[in-house]
């Protein structure tokens, strides 16, 4: 894991009533390789009954979920459904095509790679991505609290010594961990014709890549004479 310490910024208030007082702003960061992988599948059909098609919908959906019983390290859940009808350029009612869709996530790579793979022989791929599990993050955000403390301490140091201060008094302090997911482009797979559909899929290598956790700190020293 690489560790990197951001700029830091410096001012002081202009009016006498905060004289000495100085706000300063830091930020450290880490690159971190991605431990969860995610991704969607689903099935799309079309029938002229919508109660057929629903029970069509379900009974492909069910059979994915027993699938994914199989691999208690991989955790399943249903992300939509939606029906809606079809009409021709007369604007008859011709079909209704309904989509279902659940979403995969692990940080066992094998076994969510093996169970896309079967999944696959009946859903589509929507998407894979990758990114930093809630755990990791975590455990990474905390050692980065340290490091925050210690880079806003030497910078207040910095700013005491060159004016000359006798010290420093902290007066607030703000950490911000609020960090953004990230998530590579989907990459997306289309179904192929009949044959291919009936062949099995197989299972396929990933690199998970990196991402970049970082943690700022907003706060005011007091200059003492």
């Amino acid at each position: 894991l690489l560790a990197c310490i951001g700029q830091t910024t410096a001012y002081a208030e202009n009016t006498p009533a905060e004289r000495g007082m100085v706000n300063l702003q830091t930020e450290v960061s880490r690159e971190v390789q991605n431990d969860e992988m995610r991704a969607t599948l689903y099935t799309e059909q079309s029938n002229k009954n919508p109660t057929t098609l629903a029970n069509q919908i379900s009974q492909t959906i069910n059979a994915a979920m027993t699938a994914a019983k199989r691999y208690p390290a991989v955790s399943v859940k249903t992300v939509g459904q939606n029906t809606y009808p079809i009409y021709d350029e007369k604007n008859r009612l011709t079909t209704w095509r309904a989509r279902s869709e659940i979403e995969l996530k692990s940080t066992d790579f094998r076994a969510m790679s093996e169970l896309m793979a079967q999944l696959q022989e009946q859903l589509q791929l929507g998407g894979v991505s990758f990114n930093v599990s809630t755990q990791q993050r975590k455990t990474v955000e905390n050692e980065l609290l340290t490091e925050l403390t210690q880079a806003f301490k030497q910078r207040a140091t910095i700013l005491q010594t060159a004016w000359g201060s006798s010290g420093y008094e902290l007066v607030n302090l703000t950490i911000n961990t609020e960090n953004q997911q990230h998530y590579p482009p989907a990459v997306m797979m289309a179904r192929g014709s009949a044959d291919m559909m009936e062949q099995k899929v197989a299972t396929q290598s990933v690199e998970a890549g990196n991402s970049r956790i970082q943690i700022s700190a907003n706060g005011t020293v007091q200059l003492k004479p």
